[in-house]
């Protein structure tokens, strides 16, 4: 697949940005591959997390150069120590002991975060070979949430092809990877910050639909209530922002059809912020259009934390990483 024009002006603005990414799946042939790639490109400078020898053993496997790649072991790093005395003092309220923190100092994501959190990189791209849960735990333990926000959420950049919707063919999708109940509070939260994700990936606009089965009281239900009140929350937050709701699908996307569900609103057939009631209708929408409409999905990317910590599908190619890994460049520019 081309890349698209939204996805060269990331890849721009990640050169000109040279940000320190740490990788710390390094035992994993696309995460090695990867870290080529981001290096060659000038997209980053990739640091890789694991065993130098293992990774080295992959790197000649899969024929790729890593001669100029950073490759940092937790468990032998003169920075564990450093990194367990930080980590003690960040948790010791909640109960963790001295040990404790130097056991995890020397586990890849914990020292992945931990680099972060000191200073000795600039961002996170993990999930290729780990959970969600597990590349989001160390992160709101370590990094905790940014000023002003009360919820760390994920969102997908969607990039659909000869798309007529949306950002030409741009969407964001949230919250597809994290949140899976959101109330309206969090909702209207969610829908916030994927707007300010929008404006500061992408320098677009964004028009936020929040999503329901009901368009402007077509439909009655408590589920209609919650999507209602988030968007009174959310306009009320960021009035500023075109955000309507509630609106069904097509509504939100094709003209015709939000002009006569929903006359007179900005938003109706002209969103490309897409924002869901909860983590099932996400997680299937961004899966069906990447499948059906072959789109590109970057993501699960996480927004709300005080610097940027991304996830990876476990289904992730090395071009996945690489393309997250600019976006993890571009958003640190937003946190530095």
């Amino acid at each position: 697949m081309a890349m698209n024009s939204h996805m060269e002006g990331i890849y721009a603005r990640a050169r000109e940005a040279r940000k320190r990414i740490v990788l710390p799946e390094g035992h994993d042939p696309r995460v090695v591959t990867a870290a080529a790639e981001i290096l060659s490109k000038e997209l980053a400078t990739p640091v890789l997390l694991g065993n130098p020898g293992v990774v080295a053993d992959i790197a000649k496997q899969n024929n790729v150069d890593i001669s100029n790649v950073e490759v940092v072991d937790p468990e032998t790093s003169p920075k564990r120590d450093e990194y367990a005395n930080l980590l003690y003092e960040l948790r010791k309220q909640k109960g963790m002991k001295p040990d404790e923190a130097y056991r995890l100092a020397g586990d890849i994501l914990y020292h992945g975060v931990l680099m972060v959190k000191a200073g000795d990189a600039d961002g996170e791209v993990s999930g290729a070979t780990h959970s969600t849960a597990d590349t989001v735990r160390p992160a709101l333990q370590v990094l905790k949430t940014a000023p002003g926000v009360s919820i760390v959420s994920a969102f997908f950049v969607m990039i659909v092809p000869n798309c007529p919707y949306g950002e030409g063919g741009l969407f964001l999708y949230a919250d597809c990877g994290l949140v899976i109940n959101p109330d309206s509070t969090q909702l209207a939260d969610i829908a916030v910050c994927t707007g300010k994700s929008m404006r500061a990936l992408f320098g677009v606009e964004p028009k936020i639909a929040l999503l329901s089965f009901s368009t402007k009281g077509s439909a009655k239900d408590p589920l209609v209530d919650k999507v209602v009140k988030a968007v009174e929350i959310a306009q009320k937050a960021a009035p500023d922002m075109l955000i309507d709701g509630e609106l069904q699908a097509d509504a939100a996307l094709v003209d015709w059809i939000g002009d006569r569900k929903a006359p007179g609103s900005q938003v109706a057939g002209r969103a490309n912020v897409l924002v869901f009631p909860d983590l099932q209708a996400g997680n299937i929408a961004y899966k069906l259009t990447e499948r059906l409409a072959n789109a590109a999905a970057y993501g699960p990317l996480l927004q709300g934390l005080s610097k940027p910590v991304n996830d990876l599908s476990r289904g992730c190619s090395s071009e996945d990483i690489v393309n997250v890994t600019a976006i993890t460049a571009v958003q640190a520019t937003q946190s530095s």
